[in-house]
């Protein structure tokens, strides 16, 4: 028995890993929040990092567990999710493209503006969510944890005991990637880091569109069915 509950734990580990893992993608919104935080210290940066992925995981946990019956309570459905979040995915990354390149004046003064308080009140909205953990990722972790259930306590407590030690482990990919995010762009230099974030604006902003997309086709095909 106790072998089965290990086995559970690490299936179930592998497979939230590999679900969830690549729709975060921590290395495609390491730019996004170089781009959104500019003007922050690097202390306020490493701030910022260990709150999105603080909230990241308490964000996915919950959403696997008990994220399909809140939906039910209030009764939301999943594509509404996806049309509502994809919006403000959109929104921001309008507002990231649109921006224009700091000069060093400016850089000062996004500097002194931006305040470890001010980080504070941004960790959760829009950094966290939408920007890292975005509708795809809570309907991906609800989808999961309905996946995760079973018949018998034991195997279920196993698999979400699996499933959580793999969202606390994405989490700390999450934080690295943020953490060093300047870093890994250096090589780039300033010209090209601008490029890149460019780029990763455009993708976002395509990718608040498809979710958008993806939810109307689904209210769509059920007005039809009924």
């Amino acid at each position: 028995m106790t072998f089965e509950l290990l086995l559970a734990l690490g299936k179930s580990f592998l497979f939230v890993f590999a679900a969830l893992l690549p729709i975060l993608n921590p290395a495609a919104t390491a730019p996004i929040f170089l781009g959104l935080t500019e003007g922050a210290s690097p202390s306020t940066r490493a701030l910022l990092a260990r709150r999105i992925a603080r909230n990241m995981v308490f964000l996915m946990v919950g959403s696997m567990l008990v994220g399909s019956y809140v939906l039910d309570f209030f009764g939301i459905s999943l594509p509404i999710v996806r049309v509502g979040g994809g919006l403000i995915v959109a929104s921001a990354a309008w507002r990231l493209l649109n921006t224009s390149h700091a000069s060093d004046d400016r850089r000062t003064a996004l500097a002194e503006a931006f305040t470890p308080e001010q980080a504070r009140r941004q960790a959760f909205y829009p950094l966290t969510f939408p920007i890292s953990c975005g509708p795809g990722s809570i309907a991906a972790a609800i989808t999961v944890g309905v996946a995760l259930h079973d018949q018998r306590l034991a195997l279920s407590l196993a698999r979400l005991g699996g499933g959580v030690l793999a969202v606390l482990v994405v989490g700390v990919v999450l934080y690295l990637a943020f953490r060093y995010a300047q870093r890994l762009l250096r090589p780039l230099g300033e010209a090209g880091t601008v490029i890149f974030l460019r780029l990763s604006a455009f993708i976002l902003l395509c990718l608040g569109v498809q979710i958008v997309w993806d939810g109307l086709s689904e209210l769509l095909r059920s007005l039809l069915v009924s």
